[in-house]
């Protein structure tokens, strides 16, 4: 069986849901062979087996730290030289999208992004792209090469393998970095909100251009926090600076598929359904009627979002008890 190697991102042990969907969609082509960036410990390991991986290849980080997207990269199409894979897989994103294409470059190959399924075909992996706002669906493969392609997240559904492995564990030393690329001088954590990710969340409540204000913005957050779920916007939000723009949803945005998504103050233009049509519940909050966001939404609200919210977090907070 054909090796497929997936670039896997975890946080301290726990793999992130891209990447699960990644190992998904790997087992329809081969044996999915993992790469981490850095140590894998025993908790990574066993839950890469879940997922069929074989393999895991531990990315040693190089001394001083460098820019990771180059590192993994490097790594990435030296394994894929050596290996000869059935593909490489990698997740949609500004850092995956920025991997994928090094490694094209370096494997003289070719490249398929943003891609929202792959399935096996007799000429090699078929990824299928959603075009045009999700107007239409193409389908395409690689000619040249060993196939990479980036996946975009929540495009799938992610499943552990029916009969799970023991991975074996390998050590990559990463080679170092040219002095022409960047280098990392300086690194800070993100502040954490203690909401879930974005494109991780069951429940995403995003607000857009009706929130009026910065301000006017926080009852959308506050929504979201009474439901335990994560903020979006609509790319009108961010371009206002009402919030910041890694949580735009839509075309180019984030892709998120919740099982809950409630929009407040999105009018629903088509760029921001491409990003988020594949919810399984849509409820929109809106003052007008004719609004296109109605039009895919599963319930609908007619209305002042900032008079329909407030009530609705005093509801749920009652329930709550």
């Amino acid at each position: 069986m054909s090796t497929v190697l997936v670039l896997v991102h975890h946080d301290d042990g726990v793999i992130r849901k891209p990447s699960l969907e990644l190992l998904t969609l790997a087992r329809r082509l081969g044996e999915p062979a993992a790469v981490v960036h850095g140590d894998a410990g025993e908790a990574l390991i066993d839950a890469l087996g879940r997922y069929g991986v074989t393999t895991v290849y531990s990315i040693t980080p190089p001394e001083p730290p460098s820019y990771q997207p180059m590192v993994e990269a490097l790594a990435l199409a030296d394994l894929a030289a050596g290996i000869a894979p059935a593909a490489v897989l990698v997740s949609s994103g500004p850092g995956g999208t920025e991997v994928a294409a090094r490694v094209a470059v370096r494997l003289d190959a070719g490249i398929i992004t943003d891609a929202v399924d792959v399935s096996a075909g007799p000429d090699g992996p078929v990824a299928t792209q959603s075009v045009f706002a999700g107007g239409w669906f193409t389908e395409s493969r690689v000619r040249r090469g060993t196939p990479v392609i980036t996946v975009r997240p929540n495009a799938v559904t992610a499943e552990p393998a029916p009969e799970p492995a023991r991975a074996a564990v390998r050590t990559v030393t990463a080679e170092p970095v040219s002095a022409a690329v960047p280098h990392v001088v300086a690194s800070r954590a993100k502040a954490a909100t203690g909401r879930p990710g974005l494109t991780d969340a069951t429940v995403v409540v995003a607000g857009g251009r009706g929130a009026g204000s910065a301000e006017g913005f926080a009852v959308i957050e506050r929504l979201a926090d009474a439901l335990g779920g994560a903020v979006g916007a609509s790319r009108a939000a961010t371009d206002l600076t009402w919030c910041p723009h890694d949580l735009q949803i839509g075309q180019t945005g984030k892709t998120v598929a919740p099982q809950l998504y409630l929009a407040g103050g999105i009018s629903g233009a088509i760029q921001h359904r491409a990003g988020m049509q594949g919810s399984r519940t849509i409820i929109a909050i809106n003052k007008d009627p004719k609004a296109p966001i109605f039009q895919i939404a599963d319930f609908g609200v007619v209305g002042d979002l900032h008079t329909v919210v407030p009530a609705l977090i005093d509801e749920i907070r009652k329930r709550k008890g």
